[in-house]
């Protein structure tokens, strides 16, 4: 599919942000290990968290939805499936699930589609095989065959930050004997943290105990990544000004604001809150004529490494230079998100210069009239989109349809705030 994008008039009015998927996914995992029955309220409609949906219902576990968007899951024990998990594109369901079917009474495999068959996943097969489990694959790749055994409490040092990684063990800590700790050189989105607290996990910090889960409902925050190209979007088209309703803002995730505010941008949250363990709240964004460039790096990527290509794009409009650094991970996400964003922002008229380990960006005109690749990448996509509403001239993006992966109500959102 190939979506032509051109340039935008102001962006006005009000929206509500899709549930996060980080959350869902875990509702989902959660509830389907917890004792008694779940109502997931706000559930993303997303072809990852559904992923995360088929996968346990193949694992036996019952659910329903009542409505579009409420989900009701019998948790309970896992069976064998008795074929292949099928993760499709999802990172998060891979890694994590390894870390529940590691310590259960049978065997699994998980399988991928070929994006997510490249990425790696040593970094939780090592840890895990630490604690007991026996998983085998390709090179550090999927497919994983998991033999379930028992397992033991570890103390592992991760020399990444990654939620995805310490969740996999903090998962597989709660079946194993004796305690399991897991530290990161900085601190990773704490999701998994806070909805196993909510669901009655005996768990401090980072550190989990053999627990037994409750169900619960769960009330799903919107999501911030998917507010982050709004928020970008927002702060480079000129006269907008519009309101982003029930946004998480869990500080493990608000980089994006952080850097918004360090670059000048007019930025407001309203109306604060929680709801199931996690703050929400909304956003106001404004147009901000006078951005300017800062120094992204160390403690600031956890905590935003999935909105570096859009604030790319946000940086091609700021005074000075924004330099990303300490980002090499994003080489590991859906496409090397590094040199791909580049080449591609290059071909619109952004000057951005790749970096081993991020990239450089300097206020430029984006002169459109170019046709972009997202490379399987909905982040890729989503960025490219904002970055033509700002072109002089139309953009062509081939491979539209895989913003459907995580945010399939896009480009509908974006055109309901033209008014």
């Amino acid at each position: 599919m190939i979506k032509t994008v051109s340039f935008s008039k102001p962006l006005t009015g009000t929206i509500t942000i899709p549930a996060d998927k980080s959350v869902s996914h875990r509702a989902v995992m959660f509830s389907s290990i917890a004792n008694g029955k779940s109502i997931i309220k706000n559930f993303s409609s997303g072809a990852d968290c559904h992923s995360t949906l088929n996968l346990f219902k193949q694992l036996g576990i019952k659910s329903e939805f009542l409505d579009e968007k409420t989900l009701w899951v019998e948790g309970g024990n896992l069976t064998d499936s008795n074929s292949a998990l099928d993760c499709g594109n999802s990172g998060t369901t891979m890694r994590l699930v390894s870390g529940i079917l590691a310590g259960q009474n049978f065997n699994s495999v998980l399988i991928g589609d070929v994006s997510l068959s490249k990425r790696p996943m040593k970094r939780i097969i090592e840890p895990l095989t630490l604690m007991g489990a026996e998983i085998t694959a390709a090179d550090g790749h999927a497919p994983l065959a998991i033999k379930g055994c028992p397992l033991h409490g570890i103390e592992y040092i991760s020399p990444i930050a990654s939620a995805q990684v310490k969740s996999a063990i903090l998962l597989a800590g709660l079946r194993a004997e004796g305690k399991t700790t897991f530290n990161e050189p900085y601190v990773s989105r704490d999701h998994t943290e806070r909805l196993l607290k909510y669901l009655g996990a005996e768990i401090q910090g980072t550190t989990i105990y053999p627990s037994e889960l409750t169900a619960r409902d769960i009330d799903i925050v919107g999501d911030i990544s998917s507010a982050a190209f709004f928020i970008v979007a927002g702060l480079i088209i000129k006269d907008s000004n519009f309101i982003i309703k029930n946004v998480g803002i869990n500080p493990t995730r608000t980089g994006i604001l952080d850097i918004v505010k360090r670059m000048g941008g007019e930025v407001y949250i309203i109306n604060e809150r929680e709801i199931s363990g996690e703050p929400c709240a909304d956003i106001r964004v404004q147009y901000t004529e006078s951005l300017k460039g800062c120094v992204i790096e160390g403690s600031d990527i956890p905590r935003l490494i999935d909105e570096l290509p859009v604030i790319a794009v946000l940086a091609s409009q700021a005074e000075g230079e924004a330099i990303i650094k300490d980002a090499g991970d994003l080489r590991n996400k859906e496409s090397d998100r590094i040199t791909c964003l580049v080449k591609e922002l290059q071909k619109i008229g952004v000057n951005i210069e790749e970096r081993p380990d991020g990239f450089v960006v300097r206020k430029s005109d984006l002169t459109g009239n170019a046709e972009l690749e997202c490379y399987h990448d909905h982040r890729l996509a989503m960025s490219f989109y904002i970055a033509g509403l700002i072109s002089k001239k139309e953009i062509a993006i081939n491979g539209f349809e895989w913003t459907k992966i995580s945010f399939p109500e896009f480009e509908e959102l974006i055109n309901s705030l033209y008014n």
